[in-house]
Formats: structure tokens, sequence, C-alpha cells
């Protein structure tokens, strides 16, 4: 009997219980750590899609929806877009886009703000710009009317007259 309760007691001593990493730095300070090595993961593999990006840039084509996504916070950023493709290739100045929106409430400064902010955001992600000012006026760059299409007025303006 002595020898299986030598047995019983080493068994109980070598399935001896380990503490977790969680219960010996705490649990809130373990979830954070773990974050930290997940958020720095996905960040190794966004600068890998952006160095395939960047090659593959000149065959890739990009679409209004793939534009509007990575430029535009909002619906006020998509129809401020969308005037100014509508506007074609003069561009239309900040006042008028504002009058054009008046319905979002927004003026002539919030305009030019939100398009340098779009512009940013685009320059950041694919070095492009979505819109150029010319002169006073705000038009899209050749590169968002790739995407966008040609407008009405630009391809009216083409077309000889009989």
């Amino acid at each position: 009997m002595e020898v299986s309760e030598n047995n019983a007691q080493n068994v109980e001593k070598s399935e001896k219980k380990r503490r977790s990493q969680a219960d010996k730095v705490g649990k809130h300070k373990y979830e954070l750590q773990r974050l930290d090595r997940i958020e720095k993961r996905l960040d190794s593999i966004d600068r890998k899609l952006d160095r395939i990006e960047f090659g593959m840039k000149p065959s890739l084509v990009y679409r209004k929806s793939d534009i509007e996504e990575i430029a535009c916070k909002d619906e006020v950023d998509r129809e401020i877009l969308q005037a100014l493709f509508e506007a074609g290739s003069p561009g239309l100045l900040p006042k008028d886009v504002a009058m054009k929106l008046a319905k979002f409430k927004v003026t002539r400064h919030h305009v030019s703000r939100r398009l340098r902010s779009m512009n940013r955001h685009l320059q950041k992600k694919l070095n492009e710009s979505i819109v150029e000012q010319r002169g006073w006026h705000w038009a899209l760059t050749s590169f968002a009317i790739e995407s966008w299409g040609e407008t009405i007025k630009d391809s009216i303006e083409r077309e000889p007259c009989l």
C-alpha cells in the first residue's frame, strides 16, 4: 500500500498546475500585450500589401468605388466629388460647391478642408491626388477622371459641331 501511496503523491507532484501568463501579469495587461502583437502582425501585412500594390500600380485600374472607399469619410465627401465630376475640367469654386450642397449645411471653408483631407488620404495610400486647384477653382485630376469615366460636359465639348 505504501508503494501505491507514493506513486499517487509522485503523480500529483508531476501534474502540478502551472500558472498561465494571464495569471502572472494580470488579465488586462496580458490582453493588451496580445493586442499589441496582433497589431504588429497586421502592420507587417499592410506593409507587404502596400509593396505589392506599388509594384503592380501601372497595371491596376481603380474604380470609382475604390477611390471613394479610400478618400471619402462620409456622404458629404461623395457629394462634393460628384459635384466636381459634373462640373468637368474647369472645376468649381468652393462656394459654388457649398451652394449645391446646401442641404448638408457646408460652407466654402468646409469644402476646401474636405478636399484637402481627401487628397491627403489618397496621397498616403496611392501617391495620387483626387482633386487639384486650378486658380481658385477645384477640379478632379486626370487620375480621378479615369476612375469616374468621362464627364458629360467634356464629352459634349469634344464632339465636333455639325
